[in-house]
């Protein structure tokens, strides 16, 4: 996909141009969206529906973040807030294993310390139940968002979507089984709806013959759906730019200036942008470009990392295994293999890929399927998810008159992209603020 130069978005903003934006209604106005995953190309498509000039600027390529690796669940069943007392449960000695499902590598960091402690603060019932009521809010609404934004943007973006029929969790005996089991009935109780089925060793094994011997009994859970999150987001960012956006890759966001009448945006190279509003979903980095801008929720990356590898008999939709925290995921036709997703690492967004992390992922996996060899693994990957202490998302407003953000939704920014496009479009363009931007209040 061809993209325009930054040299030439820097001067396509001359000072007759910026005296005419001035001048443009609230339906006209120019935009610039930091950040290139599914969140900010999700908002960039919102915004253009109405009837504003979006520029998307990302540092390096369109889906090069968290958005590529990911599991690409579109599952509300599961979408769920993070910080959870099992957690806490498996103990600070276990986090510190690189073979730990979530894992803290011991280092003199006393942000980190910050954020830990915030996020153990959360990892109670009382936060949780009070923080399922916002996803539960949010999730009757996130699939609804995707097909409102898949009709819209044409059959390339809408055939990239795959109903889960059904999307199936396997466990190793009932009392693994028994936690997830615990979070439905507390998600059903509490307002929500979650449709599953039980399932014994026969049945399982009789749904999904890639499983292997350790896997005795499952749940079938109804109405998930699933994507190649990759090729998702690319078909995104063509139809956006199909529409009119100017997508400028490559270029890095030094600071966001909040001057007297509009916020500029200053580049690490070449000449600042103008606009009339600037919204920051730059994933795992949001707050070095936000903090100034009043928003002081702690964004840290949660790392998780991924592979593919190739089944004898692939599966036929995703599968869950809930104890080992791993997602897998079939990626397309037969060729393209099972992507195998996991993991929840607390570092700095840019460090290395942690070759033990991915042998944690295959040790835990491997006893759960059969006819795959994990040795023949390929495109190893790690990416950073943003997490916050509480385990909400960050949406809407700063305190400078036009900068907003869009970030921190941890491991659920694919399923709740779109939704978040369109809250927030209808927060910039309309003044729109319903109860579910309300919590996801980035000033809170």
């Amino acid at each position: 996909m061809a993209h325009p130069t930054a040299s030439n978005a820097g001067r396509n903003v001359s000072p007759r141009a910026t005296r005419r934006r001035h001048t443009r209604s609230m339906d006209n106005q120019r935009i610039v969206v930091v950040g290139g995953g599914i969140v900010g190309l999700a908002t960039a498509w919102h915004l253009q529906r109405g009837g504003a000039e979006v520029s998307v600027v990302e540092r390096q390529e369109i889906a090069a973040g968290s958005s590529w690796g990911n599991a690409g669940w579109l599952a509300p069943a599961l979408t769920l807030p993070l910080p959870e007392p099992a957690i806490l449960a498996t103990g600070i000695r276990a986090m510190l294993s690189p073979k730990s499902p979530v894992y803290v590598p011991l280092r003199p960091d006393p942000r980190l310390l910050g954020f830990l402690a915030g996020f153990a603060r959360h990892c109670t019932d009382r936060h949780w139940r009070t923080a399922l009521q916002v996803f539960i809010a949010a999730n009757a609404s996130a699939l609804q968002a995707y097909d409102e934004l898949t009709e819209a943007a044409g059959a390339a973006v809408e055939e990239r979507i795959s109903h889960a029929s059904p999307m199936l969790a396997a466990f190793a005996d009932e009392a693994d089984r028994e936690g997830l089991l615990e979070e439905f009935r507390r998600v059903n109780t509490d307002g929500g709806h979650t449709d599953y089925s039980l399932l014994d060793d026969d049945a399982v094994h009789e749904l999904e013959p890639a499983l292997g011997p350790g896997v005795h009994c499952g749940i079938s859970i109804s109405g998930q759906r699933f994507i190649n999150p990759g090729r998702f987001v690319h078909a995104l960012a063509d139809a956006v730019k199909a529409a009119g956006a100017q997508i400028v890759t490559g270029r890095e966001v030094a600071d966001i200036d909040g001057a007297e009448t509009r916020p500029r945006v200053r580049f690490t190279d070449g000449d600042p942008l103008e606009a009339d509003a600037v919204v920051l979903a730059n994933g795992a980095w949001l707050g070095r470009l936000a903090r100034r801008h009043g928003v002081r929720r702690l964004v840290q990356a949660g790392r998780g990392y991924s592979f593919t590898v190739a089944p004898a008999s692939p599966p036929r939709n995703p599968i869950y295994l809930p104890t080992q925290r791993v997602a897998c995921t079939p990626l397309g036709g037969p060729s393209d293999g099972l992507r195998v997703a996991g993991m929840m690492e607390f570092r700095d967004p840019d460090a290395p890929l942690d070759p033990r992390r991915v042998d944690a992922i295959v040790e835990a996996a491997a006893p759960m399927f059969s006819g795959v060899d994990f040795t023949a693994r390929r495109d190893e990957w790690v990416g950073s998810r943003p997490c916050t202490t509480d385990g909400l998302p960050l949406v809407g407003r700063t305190r400078t008159p036009g900068v907003y953000v869009a970030g921190g939704h941890g491991m659920w920014g694919v399923a709740l992209g779109p939704l978040t496009g369109r809250l927030l479009a209808g927060q910039i363009l309309r003044g729109e603020t319903g109860d579910v931007l309300r919590s996801f209040d980035p000033l809170r």
